[in-house]
């Protein structure tokens, strides 16, 4: 199971071809949309997402709801491209006119940002032709895509959903989700300004972005995704490029402006003895095998326990600040203040639905992988039979 996305910020449109979902799978635009409006929420976010409202088309793949078995093909319209063909039009500019003259031209990149790495590694002068591509607005069809893979992981009884746990320093208080069901976080977070479980955390937040936004900076922090119903074993611990832990951690690093991961208790276990760190095995008759806790995050040796999958990622501040740092206009190679190209203070609400999705995505491709998958009631039985050897072993 694959997918490709194609498109830029403010190009017509952003497009996603998703390969190798099994058929017969219920697919509805509406559930999609419902997730595309999670992205563009939560508190801190920029003036675009007032601009637009992202919708998916179904184009391809899909017919009467159901999959086919073909490639599934995702669409979402940018509302804004009115107000960019010229500038980001894929005909030639007419002879008459002056490539230098195009609007919105950028020479001056943004520390933090691909701006300037992009233009020397492709060799653009003009660097809009790096953030267009590199801007996160292309996490709007991943998020499409990982929204069709919530839609299989459902089917086979999994449950997923991705939280804030920190913001600037501000961190909910584990207490407030740490026996919370993924139904039960869901309900929570879907009322919350800033997708976070605790209230009281949560209003800090507030009050911090709208600090920072008045400062002209931006700031960054902690995003957790949980899955539950898995069974033991998905993944693998014969080779490297099997183990589950790996391909999560990939995709969760995957994310515009992540840079850290953790399973479990994560770093922690850097200050910790063995034996405060590794999870008793149990067993009842009713459940099998189970652990007494849950520090290494429901993964052991590349594959999956039976426990809940908890994984985390790190976001830092967003490069581009009303508050500008140095660099360097790469004609004249004078020094000045990088300019503005967004407005968010802090999307790591918004992020945490991103997370959320690309987890989504692995979990399902690894399911798809490991078990006979073209037509979806096949893919059912077999999970069930696994969750039945499992519990027998």
């Amino acid at each position: 199971m694959r997918y490709l996305t194609a498109g830029e910020s403010h190009g017509p449109q952003l497009t996603t071809i998703i390969e190798g979902l099994p058929s017969l799978l219920p697919i509805h635009a509406k559930t999609i949309n419902e997730d595309l409006k999670r992205r563009q929420g939560g508190h801190g976010r920029g003036r675009r997402m007032q601009i637009e409202t992202d919708t998916v088309e179904i184009v391809a793949g899909v017919r009467h709801g159901k999959t086919l078995g073909s490639p599934v093909a995702l669409v979402v319209t940018n509302d804004d491209w009115k107000h960019w063909t010229k500038i980001m039009g894929a005909e030639e500019l007419p002879e008459d006119i002056d490539p230098s003259e195009v609007k919105r031209q950028i020479t001056r990149p943004r520390p933090g940002h691909a701006d300037l790495v992009g233009g020397m590694k492709y060799g653009h002068r003009d660097l809009r032709n790096v953030l267009e591509r590199s801007s996160a607005r292309e996490t709007t069809v991943r998020v499409a895509a990982g929204s069709v893979a919530k839609a299989l992981l459902k089917e086979l009884g999994i449950t997923i959903v991705g939280h804030v746990t920190e913001i600037a320093g501000i961190k909910a208080n584990v207490s407030t989700y740490e026996n919370k069901s993924v139904e039960e976080i869901r309900a929570i977070i879907d009322n919350d300004p800033c997708y976070c479980v605790d209230a009281e955390a949560s209003a800090k937040m507030v009050e911090m972005i709208d600090e920072t936004k008045k400062a002209g900076d931006s700031i960054g922090g902690v995003v957790e995704v949980i899955v539950e119903g898995l069974p033991a074993g998905i993944g693998s611990y014969v080779h490297y490029d099997r183990k589950l832990d790996g391909k999560l951690a990939a995709a969760m690093l995957s994310i515009n402006a992540f840079k850290g991961v953790e399973f479990g208790i994560g770093f922690e276990m850097a200050r910790k003895k063995g034996s405060e760190v590794h999870d008793e095995i149990l067993w009842d008759e009713e459940n099998g095998y189970t652990r007494a806790t849950n520090r290494l995050g429901g993964l052991e040796g590349g594959m999956t326990t039976g426990m809940p999958l908890v994984v985390r990622g790190v976001m830092k501040p967003i490069p581009t600040l009303y508050k500008p740092l140095q660099s360097v206009d790469i004609e004249t190679k004078e020094p000045f203040k990088a300019s503005v190209e967004r407005s968010d203070s802090c999307a790591v609400p918004a992020a945490s639905v991103v997370a959320e999705h690309v987890i989504a995505w692995e979990v399902a491709k690894a399911i798809v992988e490991q078990f006979h998958s073209d037509q979806l009631p096949q893919l059912k039985a077999q999970i069930d039979a696994m969750r039945a050897q499992m519990k027998e072993f």
